[in-house]
């Protein structure tokens, strides 16, 4: 089922009163879900990923605009009648219930032709209970199983009216980093396995980035950039989009370009082309260093950090927009970088211009 939104805008009353104060909390957001994807809503706090969920869901009204789901307007039509499946980050199980039972909740509302007899729910139950692999939990209440297998309950709580749509509200952050990482692999399965078209809102971009088919950056309720994962990770459109992807994050510094070089401080760092004299801002990914002798580009060395497979190299440069710089590369070049200095060359590809005003990206 794909998801449409027309110019989708949602404004909130602020509390100090009148209508100037008013808080955009959505804006103009005008994008295409297409039908059986995985889609990663994208973004800090605050920046409306939560709310266009909320939207999606009905549970709160659009200022502005509509909602489809395939070919039918739904943005008036009331919550429970959109056939949606939502995941809180919280879980909200009812504690006095077991598994079972809190699996079943949602199919006891049923009525009319779509009421269930008892057989037919709880064969609905299993099923949905097998997919996230706790049917042998069945009997337990809430208070007796982890993080993680709460999650996995609240999961199949979504999906067993297989609904249209499954939405995830950042429905990983309570949990700790390795049940986090088997979570949303399971999410990924699941996602897979049922074809469902899901929304999952998180703000952790790793997350996002490592099971989601497409991928909506947000700022301000605005949309930033979409597309696959890896292609906003290698063509960001604007400094927001470049910083907020990627660990560790980009490096950024006040550079300039003359005569078809990049000078970052005295240094012409590398040769570009295309883009007109004057001062930008050069972000440079911490995998686009080349550790090399007589490399274009010097910085002190502060420390290097070991991590096995790779090094992290920790430097300071006084164009630098944060107090360190920092390079990921081979553990290969560990017995070459040493003393007060290392030098590098840089990968073009991992090389980004922006303009120091606006933020965006220059081609």
């Amino acid at each position: 089922m794909k998801v449409v939104f027309q110019h989708l805008t949602k404004k909130f009353a602020s509390r100090s009163g009148g209508a100037k104060k008013e808080v955009i909390a959505v804006n103009d957001f005008d994008y295409e879900i297409p039908d059986g994807t995985l889609v990663g809503l994208l973004g800090p706090s605050g920046c409306g990923k939560s709310t266009t969920l909320n939207l999606i869901c009905g549970l709160i009204e659009p200022t502005e605009g509509r909602i489809f789901f395939g070919e039918d307007d739904v943005t008036d039509v009331p919550c429970e009648k959109r056939g949606v499946g939502m995941v809180f980050q919280n879980y909200a199980l009812y504690p006095h219930l077991t598994v079972k039972q809190n699996i079943i909740f949602p199919l006891q509302n049923l009525k009319g032709k779509d009421k269930l007899t008892k057989a037919e729910m709880e064969e609905k139950a299993l099923r949905a209970a097998s997919l996230v692999q706790i049917e042998n939990l069945m009997d337990r209440k809430p208070s007796e199983l982890s993080g993680g297998q709460q999650q996995r309950v609240a999961i199949a709580r979504a999906l067993v009216k297989m609904p249209r749509i499954l939405l995830l509200d950042e429905p990983l952050s309570n949990l700790d980093a390795r049940l986090r990482l088997q979570t949303r692999e399971e999410i990924s399965r699941i996602q897979r396995q049922t074809g469902i078209t899901t929304v999952f809102v998180t703000h952790d971009q790793e997350e996002a980035m490592s099971i989601s088919d497409i991928i909506v950056v947000m700022k301000d309720g605005v949309i930033q950039q979409t597309g696959k994962p890896q292609d906003v990770y290698d063509e960001p459109k604007n400094l927001f989009v470049a910083k907020f992807l990627g660990t560790p994050p980009i490096n950024t510094f006040d550079g300039e370009v003359k005569n078809g070089s990049l000078y970052i401080g005295d240094e012409a760092v590398l040769t570009v082309s295309g883009v007109a004299d004057g001062k930008v801002v050069a972000g440079i990914r911490p995998e686009g260093f080349i550790p090399k002798a007589d490399g274009h580009f010097t910085c002190a060395l502060s420390q290097v950090e070991v991590m096995g497979r790779d090094i992290t190299v920790v430097a300071k440069h006084p164009a630098a927009h944060n107090p360190t710089v920092r390079a990921i590369v081979s553990s290969d070049n560990l017995s070459a970088i040493n003393g007060e200095k290392v030098s590098f060359d840089l990968k073009e590809n991992k090389v980004f211009l922006f303009a120091p005003d606006s933020g965006e990206r220059l081609f």
